[in-house]
């Protein structure tokens, strides 16, 4: 998959806090893990469902880089990383995209297509 544009990754992240007794808790823990996946991975992090419930987060996880190889390399190290700091396991989905190809949908869809 080439690129002039570069590429994006999109992850969806769905986490599991069995031990979290209160939301305080679960957001400290949520706060420890998005603090290090931005300054670890570069990546923007945002909490995106179940705000209020004490064992349940989304996150959406995304990454930008000039190269579909590379990019993947930084998503899977990403990937481990969560992982490894989810004792509960963490449900993960991964997207990944040229902005060529995301242009182009944005196009298609701006038509009304």
């Amino acid at each position: 998959m080439a690129s002039g544009y570069g590429f994006v990754a999109v992850l969806v992240v769905d986490l599991h806090f069995p031990e979290a007794g209160s939301l305080k808790a679960k957001r400290k823990d949520l706060q420890s893990l998005k603090a290090t996946l931005q300054v670890r991975f570069g990546a923007a992090v945002s909490e995106v469902a179940f705000q209020e419930l004490w064992q349940r987060a989304r996150l959406v996880v995304c990454l930008a880089g000039g190269s579909a190889a590379a990019l993947s390399d930084r998503v899977e190290g990403v990937e481990r990383f969560i992982d490894a700091r989810s004792p509960a396991g963490a449900a993960i989905e991964r997207m990944l995209a040229s902005v060529e190809d995301l242009h182009d949908v944005v196009s298609t869809l701006g038509r009304g297509g």
